[in-house]
């Protein structure tokens, strides 16, 4: 047993004084009570004997003192010390790579266990790291030794880096160390090979007797990105070569962290690496920004995605006829962008009712007039057309000046330019290089790629700078053109071999790819273009902002750039052309290091094992017994139950419960620390992403979260109520359901789009107009899903007297607003709503629906929509629910409610609550409506 603090236990020759003050001071004495006094005053005692503690009761104390004294003297039993014999320094060689920080924790314990041997040995220690330190953080002095308390702090603070361990460099390092001037040589190894092996091998040995310690390789796995050539492969799982399959799972996060996605992946008994194959969605694919290894955190098992990743959705005209398979329009197409894209394909009305990146038109396939405006109406909204040249299109004829319903971006000469053949002097035509103006810069351009036949393009002023390719000879290959807020692009040639052998090369995937890139507003940077730093990884994979020491890099480098302490893995460039530098980009295939040393397993180390926590426990052990004994000596047995409780206490003091209570509480501690890291890890990087790639500011607010919507009346006083009832009712179901609204959008059903909102509140004032186009779109809205919650806002007393009117009640003028501004729309037949509708028990169970007034009807739809989940489409009062609702900037009401109450108010918050459940989950509740009656046969059964 070793003391940490010896000069403590000078305090055990205060022992006999404390015997003595013992034997000296005799207990307490007892007292009882005893009425006949006079018995007790005739005693006369002989001889007066002083009463003493017993001698067990003398020595439990002076145990328990001893016990004190040694604990505070922290005494240990060392483990198996990892100190030879012979005097000297200490060296440590910890790989600090990309690799170590799967076993970091692990890695960390074994090179504070050397420290801690060496620092009783009293010997100094060298540690030497192998991954090149950021230059900020770099020391000239690192190579000498330092005192052990030193480099423990080194230690707390030692990190893994995100680049791999430069070996080269590290044995130059160990080069220059005295020789024979170590006692003790560790090498703390990731076990991943690298070129510069036997250089820095025979540097350490140089040194002395190396220690060459390894951590389970199993876990040196590595997660790189997929070579183009799959839509499903997204990365490659790489890891040593091992007797055993290797079962891990790829988890698929968004850029706020969120999991889409996880998928099991097995590397193969004898294999270095194996595809990771992510079946999703298009949709839900492209959400994907990083994939990682589940429970290795680490930069080298982390993939980032960039813009080149995404699979953009792209529609393939159909030519009307069959597609000759192998040899047809659409089969080279469907072959180039297959790897990058979304594919979709149809005619120009199939195509065009869905989000499209690009628009390809092969020859032939815009023959019809109407098709042709079909698509011309696209381009002029923001789409961009790809068309291809051919026999069709060449047997035209062309006008000197196109027109936009042509959908040419120049004008064209009839006929088609012959370039090879029995029949003509010509010959194939090779490419030119591409402009640095073109979006096709920065491509290798194949010698072996020629252009047999085309159509050629009348000359213009303006040509030169609409064309995107050229061929050697100068004639364009490539034009383009803006048509309204989109673009015509024209391949000159036909998307088949027949006229070109381009179909058949790499150059035309890359091509299609650039363009597709173009129209989604992905930037394509110029070869000079620094790409600065905009997120970065740390040794754990933890996503944040670049360092200072990160330097951006040249775009025609980017490439072929390997990580390093100046370019970290993470994401470069502006927001609309990231591109991502992963750990394991240009990675070999990984294989075992040779050992440099003695091999020694880290779990043949075993750790001191610390005594003088267990001494304090058995001292209050022993005074908690003394206490006990106390107890029974002064009162018998009628206090056994505080005897019990002690006792009880001693057993939860003992080494043994006190381990098992330590155990669990680290245990919580860990997941709890766990979760906070994770959540932290989490925020942080979707607080970067948010920073770096902000949403565009043409996406509406309603896009990015729910939001409730009015429609603009005109009327400052009414918009104004409709804005603060609906920023009310927000607040209201906020706070009291899961549901997350924000703030409420004012729109125009002629120009909004109104697909973003569940619910729109809609108050009717006396000159409510709808024009066709406001109408057509409140008719989509209702259609798809939509309900539109009309409100009169109060009572109509000119039309109050007519009976047969449904909408009687509401504010003056209003009916016949009402009528003219639901006259265009598709009201389903409607009847009263009563508390037995699925809206009266949504959340709350209502029986009566009030807004600023009680007592108005509410009216729905008969039947729902089946197409919609049976939801009725549209929602007419007059209770005013706005002005009910409302809350101004400090909180307030600003509107009574008739007859008046805070139970009204309260009522009609909930009628709103219920209506906005409505609105986003439909039906779900609608088996409720049939309880009773499930309750009611059952009671009927026998």
């Amino acid at each position: 047993m070793i003391f940490q603090f010896p000069a403590l236990l000078l305090a055990l020759l205060g022992l006999p004084v404390v015997w003595w003050l013992l034997r000296a001071t005799p207990p307490n004495p007892r007292q009882q009570a005893f009425p006949p006094v006079a018995f007790l005053a005739r005693l006369r005692a002989k001889r007066s004997e002083a009463v003493r503690s017993p001698l067990w009761l003398l020595l439990l104390r002076c145990a328990a003192l001893a016990l004190v004294i040694c604990g505070f003297a922290d005494p240990y039993l060392p483990g198996a010390s990892t100190m030879p014999p012979g005097r000297g320094p200490i060296l440590i060689v910890v790989d600090n790579g990309m690799f170590a920080a799967a076993d970091w924790a692990e890695r960390l314990t074994t090179a504070q266990k050397i420290v801690d041997d060496a620092d009783r040995a009293h010997a100094d220690v060298t540690l030497v790291r192998t991954a090149p330190r950021p230059p900020e953080s770099a020391t000239a002095d690192e190579q000498r030794p330092q005192p052990a308390a030193m480099v423990r702090q080194m230690l707390d603070t030692l990190r893994p880096e995100p680049w791999p361990s430069d070996r080269a460099a590290t044995a130059r390092l160990l080069s220059a160390l005295p020789k024979s001037h170590y006692g003790a040589v560790f090498y703390l190894a990731d076990g991943v090979a690298t070129h510069d092996d036997a250089a820095f091998a025979s540097a350490l040995q140089a040194l002395g007797t190396v220690r060459d310690i390894r951590f389970p390789h199993q876990r040196a796995l590595a997660l790189a990105p997929a070579p183009a050539g799959g839509t499903d492969v997204v990365a490659r799982l790489m890891g040593i070569p091992s007797g055993q399959p290797r079962d891990v799972h790829v988890m698929a996060r968004a850029r706020d962290g969120g999991m889409l996605a996880v998928t099991p992946v097995t590397l193969p008994a004898g294999a270095a690496q194996t595809d990771v194959h992510l079946d999703l969605p298009a949709e839900i694919r492209n959400r994907v920004d990083s994939l990682n290894v589940q429970d290795i955190a680490s930069a080298v098992t982390t993939v980032l995605l960039d813009e080149s990743d995404r699979m953009r959705p792209v529609g393939l005209l159909s030519t009307g006829a069959g597609d000759t398979p192998l040899i047809g329009a659409l089969f080279y197409l469907r072959r180039a962008l297959a790897p990058t894209s979304d594919i979709h394909e149809g005619t120009a009305a199939r195509l065009l009712s869905r989000p499209l990146s690009v628009l390809i038109a092969p020859d032939g396939s815009l023959a019809s007039a109407e098709t042709r405006q079909t698509v011309r109406a696209w381009v002029e909204k923001g789409g961009t057309l790809i068309r291809f040249a051919g026999p069709a299109l060449a047997g035209g004829t062309h006008d000197s000046t196109p027109t936009p319903d042509s959908l040419l971006p120049v004008p064209l000469l009839d006929g088609a330019r012959q370039l090879g053949g029995s029949m003509t002097w010509g010959v194939p035509q090779k490419l030119a290089p591409f402009d640095t103006t073109s979006p096709f810069h920065g491509l290798s351009v194949p010698q072996d790629v020629t252009v047999a036949r085309q159509v050629l393009a009348s000359p213009t002023a303006t040509l030169s700078e609409q064309s995107w390719a050229r061929l050697a000879d100068g004639t364009p290959l490539v034009t383009h053109a803006a048509l309204g807020k989109g673009e015509v692009i024209l391949f000159h040639v036909s998307s088949t071999a027949d006229w070109s052998n381009l179909p058949l090369s790499g150059l035309f995937v890359s091509m299609l790819q650039r363009l597709t890139e173009h129209a989604s507003g992905v930037s394509t940077p110029a070869d000079t273009t620094v790409l600065a730093p905009a997120m970065t990884l740390d040794g754990e994979g933890i996503a944040g902002p670049p360092p200072s020491y990160a330097r951006g890099l040249k775009s025609s480098a980017f490439a072929s750039t390997v990580v390093s302490p100046e370019h970290p893995p993470g994401l470069y460039g502006p927001g609309n052309g990231r591109n991502a530098l992963n750990a394991a980009n240009h990675l070999e295939p990984l294989q075992t290091e040779a050992s440099a040393g003695v091999l020694t397993d880290p779990a043949g180390q075993q750790p001191d094992t610390v005594l003088g926590q267990y001494c304090l426990l058995l001292a209050l052990a022993l005074l908690l017994l003394d206490a006990a004994v106390v107890i029974l000596m002064r009162s018998g047995l009628g206090r056994l139950g505080q005897v019990a409780a002690v006792l009880a206490i001693i057993a939860a003091s003992t080494p043994q419960a006190q381990a098992q209570a330590q155990a669990q509480a680290q245990a919580q501690a860990q997941a709890q620390a766990q979760a906070q890291a994770q959540a932290q890890a989490q925020a942080q990087a979707q607080a970067q992403d948010s920073a770096s790639s902000p949403p565009p500011s043409s996406v509406p607010g309603a896009a990015l979260e729910t939001r409730l919507a009015y429609i603009a009346t005109g009327h400052d006083d009414v918009d104004t109520a409709s804005r603060q009832g609906l920023q009310g009712l927000s607040s209201f179901v906020n706070a009291r359901t899961s549901a997350v609204l924000g703030q409420p959008d004012a729109v125009h059903p002629d120009t909004d789009d109104l697909s973003f909102y569940p619910l729109i509140y809609w108050p009717i004032t006396p000159d409510t107009t709808l024009s066709p186009a406001a109408t057509a779109a409140l008719n989509r809205f209702m259609a798809h899903g939509g309900i539109l919650l009309v409100d009169t806002q109060g009572q109509d007393n000119t039309n109050g007297s007519e009976p047969d009117q449904p909408f009687a009640g509401d504010a003056s003028g209003t009916h016949a607003a009402l009528q003219r501004a639901t006259a265009g729309l598709l009201v389903p037949p409607l009847v009263p709503m009563t508390d037995h509708h699925l809206l009266a028990h949504t959340f709350y169970l209502l029986h009566d629906f009030p807004g600023r007034y009680a007592g108005q009807p509410i009216w729905v739809a008969r039947e729902g929509d089946a197409e919609n989940d049976d939801v009725s489409p549209i929602i007419i009062g007059g209770a005013d629910w706005a002005h009910a609702w409302a809350v101004d900037a400090q909180g307030n009401t600003p509107y009574s409610v008739v007859p008046g109450g805070a139970d009204q108010r309260q009522q009609a918050y909930r009628f709103g609550l219920n209506t906005v459940i409505y609105a986003l989950t439909g039906s779900y509740k609608a088996d409720q409506v049939h309880v009773p009656m499930l309750l009611k046969r059952l009671e009927d059964k026998p």
